[in-house]
């Protein structure tokens, strides 16, 4: 399965203007929006959004509804969340996942 090509764009709403840091990469069947070349955020190739989140807030996202940890390989992937589709039908629920994992990735030294 393809990324979602409008959620890509609503992404791209999303990270208004265009900053010198944010650039986008195309993985593992999905779309990666980079932050000073560390993924923050990602229209997933399975649907829905990945988000890069701060480890000390997961426990709390994930109790929210359509939110589950991201798994690739079979492995629990730490610091990443999977945001089905139907949580992000609200413009505003999809502008705090995108700047909550744009906030984090900051966080993080440049690669």
């Amino acid at each position: 399965m393809a990324y979602d090509e409008v959620l890509a764009e609503r992404i791209r709403d999303a990270l208004g203007p265009v900053l010198p840091d944010v650039t986008e990469r195309k993985m593992f069947g999905g779309l990666g929006f980079m932050v000073s070349g560390n993924m923050a955020v990602a229209a997933s190739g399975q649907g829905g959004l990945l988000a890069r989140v701060d480890p000390a807030e997961t426990p709390e996202l994930l109790c929210r509804d359509f939110v589950a940890t991201m798994v690739m390989g079979g492995r629990e992937m730490r610091n990443w969340l999977r945001v089905d589709a139907a949580a992000l039908e609200d413009d505003a629920a999809l502008e705090e996942w995108v700047g909550r994992s744009v906030a984090y990735a900051r966080t993080l030294p440049p690669k």
